[in-house]
């Protein structure tokens, strides 16, 4: 068990509206869990891609069970499913996903939160308790958070390379076959041909060197 403390700030910072909202009443739940599904319309799949810049949000969909978890708490506990696609950093087409996750959440009610800003978890490795907010706990919202922290941050296409003209002068970045485009055989050649200017004072150096040996002047 271990404790969490929020701040005030935290606690009262406001948050927009979501895009999927559905709202549970805790106290609708008694000693019994309480089995919920939700499943993202049309119009909310577009809102949330377009929140999180996605080329499209095709389905998703929760199976969800709540339980009562000590004086205050309420476990989420289930599976969210989704798929769609994201927009590949390289080429700019979609990169399509499938996510099939594992949903382990923990909302506190807003006496435990504000009794002190300290509260106990009983599950080792959990999370932080979320808020239950006038008496609800957003099941949509909490499932828009959990698909946004599971996208790829970096979405791209396994056949999507940068080149040189592209990326910019001087790049390497990694292709498909583990080497490099605009890479180390390509900035060697740079290199023979381009002379530093350090290299060229370097030089003139050596030759008047060798005019003060054959008693030449300067």
């Amino acid at each position: 068990m271990r404790k969490v403390v929020r701040s005030t700030a935290e606690q009262a910072r406001p948050a927009p509206d979501p895009e999927f909202s559905r709202p549970f009443a805790v106290d609708k739940l008694g000693l019994q869990p309480a089995a919920v599904e939700i499943a993202a319309k049309p119009a909310e799949r577009a809102a949330l891609a377009a929140r999180f810049d996605l080329s499209s949000l095709d389905s998703l969909t929760a199976d969800l069970g709540l339980r009562r978890a000590g004086s205050g708490l309420v476990r989420v506990e289930g599976r969210l499913l989704a798929q769609g696609a994201q927009v590949c950093v390289v080429s700019l087409e979609p990169v399509p996903f499938a996510l099939d996750l594992p949903v382990s959440l923990t909302f506190a009610s807003t006496p435990q939160l504000d009794g002190g800003g300290e509260i106990l978890v009983e599950v080792e490795g959990d999370d932080p308790p979320e808020p239950i907010e006038q008496g609800a706990i957003d099941l949509g919202e909490a499932m828009a958070q959990t698909l946004s922290v599971a996208l790829d941050p970096f979405p791209r296409l396994a056949e999507a390379v940068l080149t040189r003209r592209e990326f910019g002068p001087g790049a390497a970045v990694g292709g498909t076959d583990g080497g490099t485009i605009g890479g180390q055989a390509e900035e060697g050649q740079e290199r023979q041909t381009a002379v530093s200017p350090f290299a060229a004072l370097e030089g003139l150096r050596g030759r008047r060197d060798d005019e003060r040996d054959d008693g030449g002047t300067v």
